[in-house]
């Protein structure tokens, strides 16, 4: 992702040094979100492996294969050292390769009602019982999220968890029978002149090690990641 570098050097900068604007009302408003079951793998660079070395028998393979094409006809480049060394490092590769997963969708439509460009996004989806106040299940996310002034973004999370992996299905449903309620929360915005604004109830210290985590390897093609 191109905007992953950047964004990590912004994060491990306003962190420590740009205090937040605390506040309850959000300079960005949430138009849409739900959640579906996914199925995702991690992407992987694939390798670079030389091309394969121009023999002499190049000359004449291909000339008389498909004229002599007999069972069992092996490929000459396959026998050289750039050939082995491309079948091996494929192999590695392929063993290496994330297999699909099945998990869960996280998307949210947010609108950025502010004068600044937005480069990070803390964000929430919620899940409640009967009772209003603390949540019963919190899916929290990160985003690299470039969103100009006066724009909107769709943010999408992957994770292997979902709604109902610690909470009874029945423990879902309010008291007259009604589904339970679900909401997405914004937690914090990073804009890209270095201001900060975060929920007035939201504690940056309750993630702290998770965020690490997610900030830990290399981003791929993702927008966003769990915490």
């Amino acid at each position: 992702m191109k905007t992953m570098l950047p964004l990590l050097l912004i994060l491990g900068f306003s962190l420590q040094n740009q205090p937040p604007q605390v506040s309850s009302e959000s300079p960005v408003t949430v138009l849409s979100f739900k959640w579906f079951k996914d199925r995702q793998a991690l992407s992987y660079e694939p390798s670079s492996a030389p091309a394969a070395a121009m023999i002499p028998q190049n000359k004449n393979f291909e000339r008389y294969r498909r004229a002599n094409n007999s069972p069992g006809e092996r490929d000459p480049n396959l026998d050289t050292i750039d050939g082995r060394s491309a079948a091996l490092d494929k192999a590695v590769q392929d063993s290496r390769a994330p297999k699909p997963v099945d998990g869960f969708a996280y998307r949210a439509k947010i609108h950025n009602g502010s004068a600044q460009a937005i480069e990070i996004v803390f964000w929430e989806y919620q899940f409640n019982g009967a009772a209003e106040g603390t949540p019963l299940l919190r899916r929290q996310f990160l985003c690299g999220a470039a969103v100009k002034a006066g724009k909107d973004k769709e943010l999408q999370a992957f994770s292997l968890s979902g709604p109902r992996d610690v909470i009874d299905v029945g423990t879902l449903a309010k008291e007259d029978g009604a589904p339970a309620s679900e909401r997405v929360v914004i937690n914090r915005i990073e804009f890209a002149d270095g201001s900060i604004w975060q929920r007035k109830d939201w504690n940056f210290g309750e993630v702290r090690l998770s965020y690490a985590r997610a900030v830990a390897t290399p981003w791929g093609s993702e927008m966003c990641r769990g915490l």
